[in-house]
C-alpha cells in the first residue's frame, strides 16, 4: 500500500508543477498515531497556505472516524511539537491546529471532504520540515482504512535530480511523433 502513497505523489507531483498546487493520492491503513511521510524535506518550494482533503473511509477499528484521517506538519524527525494539524480526534501539540467540517463517523462509507486554509503559512524552505499523512486518533487499538486524495495549496513539486532531463527525453520524443 505504502507504494500507492509514493508512486502518486511523484506522478502528481509533476503534474502539479503550473498550478501551485500538490496533489497526494493514497490508499492505506493507519493505526493510533501511525502516520507516513508524503513530502520529504526539500520536495516542495514555495509556502504551504492550506490544505484540502476528498476521503473515503474504507475500514475502521475501535471507534476510529473518517475525519481521524491528519495532516501533519513537522521537522524531522517527527514529534509532538509540529507547525500544523489538520484532522485527528487526538492532540499532537502542533502550534496551529485545525479539524476537519465532516466525516465525524466510523460507518464504513463516510467521506470526509473539506479545505482548510492557514492562519500563518509554513514556509517550505524550513530545514527539514515534512509533510505527514496518518490516523490523528491516538487510543490504543484504533485502526483507519482510507482512500483519496489531499491537496497541498501554495506549493510546487521540486523534481528530484535527473527527473527535469527525464521530462526534457519525453517532451523530445513526442515532437518526433509529431
Amino acid at each position: 500500500m505504502r507504494c500507492m502513497l509514493f508512486c502518486g505523489v511523484a506522478v502528481s507531483a509533476l503534474s502539479a508543477a503550473a498550478s501551485a498546487d500538490v496533489i497526494v493520492s493514497f490508499s492505506d491503513t493507519f493505526t493510533g498515531f501511525q502516520f507516513s511521510q508524503i513530502a520529504a524535506p526539500g520536495a516542495l518550494s514555495g509556502s504551504l497556505t492550506g490544505v484540502s482533503v476528498s476521503a473515503t473511509l474504507l475500514a475502521s477499528t475501535a471507534f476510529t472516524y473518517a475525519d481521524d484521517l491528519c495532516v501533519y506538519i513537522d521537522v524531522l524527525p517527527l514529534s509532538t511539537v509540529g507547525m500544523v494539524q489538520v484532522g485527528g480526534y487526538s492532540a499532537l501539540g502542533a502550534t496551529q491546529r485545525y479539524f476537519w467540517a465532516n466525516g465525524a463517523s466510523d460507518v464504513v462509507g463516510t467521506t470526509v471532504i473539506d479545505s482548510v486554509t492557514f492562519l500563518s503559512a509554513c514556509d517550505m524552505t524550513t530545514p527539514n520540515l515534512a509533510i505527514w499523512l496518518g490516523n490523528g486518533y491516538g487510543a490504543a487499538g484504533t485502526s483507519g482504512t482510507w482512500t483519496g486524495s489531499i491537496t497541498l495549496h501554495g506549493v510546487d513539486a521540486v523534481p528530484a535530480p535527473g527527473a527535469l532531463a527525464l521530462i526534457g527525453l519525453a517532451g523530445l520524443v513526442a515532437r518526433r511523433r509529431r
